[in-house]
């Protein structure tokens, strides 16, 4: 998944970044309303984890706002992309506020990584209107469970060549660009290049071999995960 963490507290924002970057997700990152503002609107993200205390900007004493301007600003714009709220103030109508905004889920602090990770995934599933599960042939994908089998064998692969893999399966017969996968693989300061990307294409056609599914390159369009003819 490519996520957004908006984070004011710094330890606990690199807690929650290891995680999931251990996980083989993609994740920028804000600490300000400004920031969280500029990379909503310059990057498509898969969900965004929202805190609701944050300072305004980077200057001292620069104030604090509510993390809900930001949400109001991204909906108000047409955006959808699924929200998780992360916040302290854990009170009913602090809770009803956030939903009314267009918050998708709300934890409160302290709370359980795994937990928001588990959460996290249910709102992506939930969005995209399907499951966790996809298959080609004989290869299948589970993303909740993290595996990969071919043929019924679990495999072992690498988190960024599984992510690789998922946003080609997803869903089923879909083409998909090499800016696309790079987007969604890349952080913001760390750019996926196209000579990376077509290694991690190669590494899996050969992992697919007898899988009855092939990855086929559409010239101009990308890429397309396919059964073998």
């Amino acid at each position: 998944m490519r996520i957004l963490l908006v984070e004011d507290d710094a330890v606990l924002r690199g807690v929650i970044l290891r995680k999931l970057r251990e996980s083989g997700h993609r994740v920028d990152e804000a600490a300000t309303v400004e920031d969280a503002e500029h990379l909503w609107r310059v990057q498509a993200f898969d969900v965004v984890i929202l805190d609701l205390n944050l300072p305004l900007n980077k200057r001292p004493q620069s104030g604090l706002a509510s993390g809900l301007t930001v949400l109001r600003s991204a909906r108000a714009r047409g955006d959808r992309t699924p929200v998780l709220v992360l916040t302290a103030r854990n009170r009913t109508d602090e809770r009803i506020a956030g939903l009314n905004a267009g918050a998708d889920d709300y934890l409160g602090k302290p709370f359980d990584l795994g937990e928001v990770e588990a959460r996290l995934h249910a709102l992506v599933r939930r969005s995209a209107g399907g499951n966790d599960r996809v298959a080609v042939g004989q290869l299948s994908l589970d993303r909740a469970a993290r595996t990969f089998q071919l043929n019924g064998q679990l495999m072992e692969m690498p988190a960024r060549e599984f992510e690789v893999l998922w946003e080609l399966m997803t869903p089923p017969g879909r083409v998909c660009s090499k800016r696309e996968l790079s987007a969604k693989l890349s952080d913001l300061d760390d750019l996926l290049p196209d000579n990376a990307l077509e290694a991690f294409i190669s590494r899996l056609r050969k992992k697919l071999a007898g899988s009855g599914a092939q990855i086929r390159t559409l010239r101009g369009l990308g890429y397309l995960v396919e059964p073998e003819a």
